[in-house]
C-alpha cells in the first residue's frame, strides 16, 4: 500500500474529514517517526510494531562489477519489528 492509497482508504473510512486533512495527518505521523529515528529514539506502536535504528559497522566490501575491494563506511539503518498482535493476525488461519 502506498501513501496515497493509505490516504484514500482513510478518506473512505472517515467521510467527515477532508482529504487534505488526512494527508496532513499521515504526513505528520511519518515526519514524527522519521524525526524520532533520526534522534536515535525508538518508536513503538502497540499492537503493530516498533521502529528502531540499527548500526552497521564499517567494513570492506567488494564491487560486484570489477571485483575490486571497496571500503564501506559505518551506517545506520531503520529496523522494524512486528508486534505480537500483528504477527498473530498475519498467521491466523
Amino acid at each position: 500500500m502506498t501513501k496515497s492509497e493509505l490516504v484514500n482508504r482513510l478518506a473512505d473510512l472517515n467521510p467527515h474529514l477532508t482529504q487534505r486533512d488526512i494527508e496532513r495527518i499521515v504526513s505528520t505521523i511519518f515526519d514524527e517517526i522519521t524525526a524520532a529515528l533520526a534522534r536515535g529514539d525508538r518508536v513503538e506502536l502497540r499492537g503493530f510494531g516498533a521502529f528502531s535504528v540499527k548500526r552497521r559497522d564499517a567494513r570492506t566490501g567488494r564491487n560486484p562489477r570489477t571485483g575490486e575491494s571497496v571500503q564501506v563506511d559505518e551506517k545506520f539503518i531503520p529496523f522494524f519489528k512486528t508486534g505480537k498482535q500483528l504477527r498473530e493476525r498475519l498467521n491466523a488461519e
